[in-house]
């Protein structure tokens, strides 16, 4: 199957939906009048409530809301074949995730800008109320933790297991060489790892893989750190007792994406305070960013390990988890003018420009599609275990319906919406742009040869034990290596890096390869991915944390009213605070194969808590005619999410007897996701009473007579 028919059917569904089914809910459903006054105008401070051009909000809102999920999410569904999430990310978007935005940003329009929790108190219940509440705080701390994780296992270095009796290969040319530190052996590009397989597998067998990068390797017995370091060019040396293999960090990445806040504090001063009154301020502020944030890709390129700059900037991944803590709880507290603002509405022309560029290079390469259309691991899947239902749905999520959008919604969007008429585009009209991310990030990640894409998405201690299950699947053939070509191309160590952020840039560069005089530009435009990827995902980050600060702000505000106040001071940096350490801390002791499955499950959940809230407005607002747009999405979400939830407190419970670590992570786990999934069962029995009793009603006057 190739690339471009599925190309050609999106947009014409997408274009379809925008014109006809927005229109439809902005009129009939939303009731949009220009003539209304917004909160921004009503309570404009300056800092939170700020009338905003149309497109630079459409900006923020698009950059906000576009997190991890429409990139990594369709990557990782793949793994049951391309075809399912597909289908799902198509109709999922026009029919649920773009109806749920625009009605949560209408309803709070109408809310004085309110967020989701308090519209649930004032249109269900205190009941309700108090129930979303702790709800969406944990959900909030979840889903930031999944949308970190994937910039982590971009940026990261780590450290990967290499059994006992693994054997190393050195190229011609080169040896083995003590490490800086002296603590470790320099292994030079091309060296040949073999892994033994488990007992069960092939008799004692031996996976081999290409280190197409030099790397280091911390031996544990003097022997073998002896035996490697004198081993001659083209000989082999068996190791007899396990070690571990360090990958580094990419300095190129961090470097870069670090570049985007200094750039973007400095559009946010011309915007506002350099050239607040001139009218060309916003296309010059853009230039000098995009101009800016390019340049530092191509600078990135000599930001490498071996330079000082380099070594400062080759993370761990829990220096990478510190950084991005300190980066949310700044962006938290900045006035949204100066940093926030400008920040999204940079990243939102590369989002939106690369997202363009490639669908031209879909078009114009028309990429074949070497994933299958669907696999079956039978509910074993290297990603995470789960069958495709209920799994793919809250894998895929984002890209097709995301609770977290409902958050930006009635967070930071309504109170800097300049006219109700703009809703109709920022609402719904940037979800779907959202949707097409999504589809174009699972079209990128298709086109990989499957021996590549799970090279790179399985841990690489973990490789091994999954060659017998590829191999059956037909999804790799004997011992091929592809990767190590791409690798020596980008200048980076690829395999294992798990997450979806790696498979999807390496896709996305693939892509591009196939249009005439890209060979020389494949380094930079894979850099160039991972910043356009850990773009979208900090920009939720810091949108996230200052939404989880105003909902801790409101709870505490009822204990003592000044930290209600979002612009005092101590409570915005208590609450600021409190959010981040909730979701770094879940980020410092979780792994990918955990926090992304309970990422799907709390997001997911929270669009439950967005569909009963816009459900119950249109009861509540003699609008019954129309519950079905809301209603019927509703139950779909429901049923799938509670599934899935269910099926993870089984998966956790077994563990969490065990007095380890592990144990301890199960137990935190279980206990996050049973508060979550019974707040929001409170909630939807809540809003059935409550409609029951709108419907009563209704039938009551309509009886009447006139």
């Amino acid at each position: 199957m190739s690339a471009l028919p599925i190309m050609i059917v999106v947009l014409c569904v997408l274009a379809i939906a925008y014109r006809y089914y927005s229109a439809f809910l902005a009129a009939k459903v939303a009731v949009l009048d220009d003539t209304r006054q917004t909160p921004a105008h009503e309570f404009n401070d300056g800092q939170n409530y700020h009338p905003t051009n149309k497109w630079v909000l459409f900006g923020h809102h698009f950059a906000a809301i576009s997190g991890a999920g429409p990139l990594i999410g369709p990557v990782l569904a793949i793994q049951f074949g391309y075809m399912p999430g597909l289908i799902w990310l198509l109709v999922g978007v026009c029919l649920a995730g773009a109806v749920q935005d625009f009605l949560i940003l209408a309803a709070s329009l109408r809310h004085k800008g309110h967020s989701l929790a308090q519209i649930v108190r004032e249109e269900i219940g205190p009941v309700s109320g108090g129930a979303s509440i702790v709800a969406i705080l944990f959900i909030i701390v979840v889903a930031l933790a999944g949308l970190g994780i994937a910039v982590v296992k971009a940026l990261g270095g780590e450290e990967v297991d290499v059994p006992a009796q693994s054997k190393l290969e050195l190229p011609e040319g080169s040896k083995a060489e003590v490490s800086a530190t002296g603590l470790a052996l320099k292994i030079p590009g091309g060296t040949k790892l073999s892994v033994p397989l488990p007992e069960k597998l092939q008799n004692g067998g031996f996976r081999t893989f290409s280190l197409s990068m030099p790397q280091e390797i911390a031996l544990t017995d003097q022997a073998d750190f002896q035996s490697v370091q004198e081993a001659l060019p083209g000989t082999s040396v068996v190791m007899k007792n396990p070690a571990k293999l360090i990958v580094p960090g990419s300095s190129w990445g961090v470097f870069t994406i670090g570049s985007s806040i200094p750039i973007a504090l400095l559009m946010g001063l011309w915007m506002y305070v350099l050239r607040k009154n001139a009218p060309y301020r916003i296309a010059e502020s853009s230039i000098i960013g995009v101009g800016l944030l390019l340049t530092c890709v191509v600078l990135g390129s000599y930001v490498t390990p071996d330079t000082g700059l380099g070594m400062w900037l080759n993370l761990s991944k829990r220096q990478v988890i510190i950084a991005m803590a300190a980066y949310g709880f700044v962006a938290s507290v900045l006035p949204v003018w100066l940093l926030l603002c400008p920040r999204d509405y940079l990243s939102s022309y590369l989002k939106i420009g690369t997202i363009a560029a490639l669908i031209g290079g879909v078009i114009l390469v028309n990429p074949k599609l070497q994933m299958p259309a669907i696999v079956d691991w039978e509910g074993k899947g290297p990603n995470f275990p789960g069958h495709i239902f209920p799994f793919l749905f809250i894998t895929v999520m984002c890209g097709a319906i995301s609770g977290f959008h409902a958050l930006v919604s009635s967070g930071t969007t309504p109170k800097m919406v300049d006219r109700e008429g703009d809703a109709r585009m920022i609402g719904y009209g940037a979800m779907l742009m959202e949707g097409l991310v999504g589809i174009v990030a699972l079209l990128a990640a298709a086109s990989l040869a499957p021996s590549d894409y799970y090279a790179i998405q399985i841990p690489m201690e973990k490789q091994a034990a999954y060659t017998e299950r590829l191999q059956k699947l037909h999804l790799i053939e004997g011992d091929i290596d592809h990767l190590q070509e791409v690798e020596l191309k980008v200048g980076e160590n690829l395999r294992g890096r798990m997450g979806g952020a790696v498979t999807l840039a390496v896709g996305m560069t693939k892509i591009f390869e196939g249009i005439p005089l890209f060979q020389k530009l494949v380094s930079y435009w894979y850099h160039f991915a991972i910043m356009f990827e850990a773009l979208f995902i900090l920009t939720t980050i810091d949108t996230g944390t200052r939404i989880g600060r105003f909902l801790v702000q409101e709870v505490m505000g009822k204990i003592k009213p000044e930290f209600g106040r979002v612009d005092w001071w101590p409570g915005a940096f208590l609450a600021t605070a409190l959010v981040v350490l909730g979701w770094a801390g879940l980020l410092w002791t979780g792994e990918f194969a955990t926090i992304w499955p309970m990422f799907g499950i709390a997001n997911q959940l929270l669009a439950v808590v967005a569909m009963c809230v816009a459900t119950t407005v249109l009861f509540n607002t003699g609008k019954a005619k129309y519950v079905p747009v809301t209603l019927l999405p509703l139950a779909f979400i429901t049923t799938t999410t509670m599934t899935a939830g269910y099926q993870m407190i089984a998966r956790f419970w077994p563990r969490c007897a065990m007095e380890t670590a592990d144990g301890r992570t199960a137990l935190l786990n279980l206990v996050l996701t049973a508060i979550m999934l019974s707040c929001v069962a409170v909630l939807l029995l809540d809003s059935v009473r409550v409609w029951l009793r709108g419907k009563t009603a209704l039938a009551i006057v309509q009886s009447q007579p006139a």
